[in-house]
């Protein structure tokens, strides 16, 4: 990639050669996993045909595995609007980035109860919320300007997010109503959370924070009455500490599925004024 440059709020910059960061989480067929939602682990067999088996320890010619796994639930995965419309809609057909200005972030989680804003359904006092107050504060810090994408690091930012099962012990944190209201303020196209989901893990199906990031009535099941349908979401990033906040150029890699999601690859690259 060397030679590469990109306009940023009307100034130049070149975009380092190599990726300083890969924000995705390596899935592990036959180790430690995170997963989500009580989907069942992400897992691997040899494929077994007639008397042939795709495992050399087990005398065949080669190693041929059958995999299997739920994007949403087993690593880090894109999603479009598809996920919650009734006419499907490919992930593969709308993230087709080669490079976007990104905006990195490290918010702190507050619990429901402290911090004034809402969810749907209701939050619980002990939930904890990612605010739109602490996103902003976050940005002030930063000394940045919203990008096309934007990638939330929630404090702390413990190791254990790589292989933390979400279904087990308290439930996970999510966005407010009106964090999301601020990235729509913002024009996030491409949001990248180091958590589980945007929505409560179990909030009766409603996915509402979902729904307005991508333009949908509360209740809306067809992507023509999306606004923002070419929006995506990945989730179950993990940011090293190491990556200051601040801007990126984001390489989003991703599996050409025809699906809803399929895992992917985030990548961050380095900019430099030219």
């Amino acid at each position: 990639m060397s030679g590469l440059t990109m306009e940023i709020g009307g100034r130049p910059y070149r975009v380092g050669a190599d990726p300083i960061a890969d924000v995705s989480l390596p899935l592990d067929f036959h180790g430690a996993q995170p997963s989500h939602f009580g989907a069942p682990m992400a897992h691997a067999r040899p494929l077994e045909i007639g008397s042939f088996v795709g495992d050399t320890s087990q005398g065949g010619s080669c190693n041929c595995d059958v995999m299997s796994l739920t994007p949403h639930c087993n690593g880090t995965h894109t999603e479009c609007v598809g996920h919650v419309t009734d006419d499907p809609v490919s992930v593969a057909d709308l993230a087709r980035l080669s490079l976007s200005p990104a905006l990195v972030l490290s918010v702190p989680v507050y619990p429901a109860s402290e911090c004034g804003e809402s969810a749907d359904p209701t939050p619980l006092d002990d939930d904890q919320l990612v605010t739109a107050r602490a996103l902003g504060q976050a940005l002030g810090r930063s000394a940045s300007e919203p990008q096309q994408a934007l990638l939330i690091r929630t404090l702390p930012n413990g190791s254990e997010k790589r292989t933390r099962d979400y279904a087990a012990g308290a439930i996970p944190p999510f966005l407010s109503l009106q964090a999301i209201d601020l990235l729509l303020d913002w024009d996030v196209r491409h949001l990248l959370v180091d958590l589980p989901s945007i929505d409560r893990a179990h909030d009766d199906g409603r996915l509402a924070g979902h729904r307005r990031f991508w333009g949908l009535p509360p209740d809306g099941v067809s992507s023509a009455d999306a606004t923002r349908a070419d929006a995506t979401i990945t989730e179950m990033i993990y940011v090293p500490d190491d990556v200051a906040d601040g801007i990126y150029a984001l390489s989003l890699q991703l599996a050409p599925f025809v699906a809803d999601a399929a895992p992917s690859r985030p990548l961050l690259f380095e900019l430099t004024p030219a």
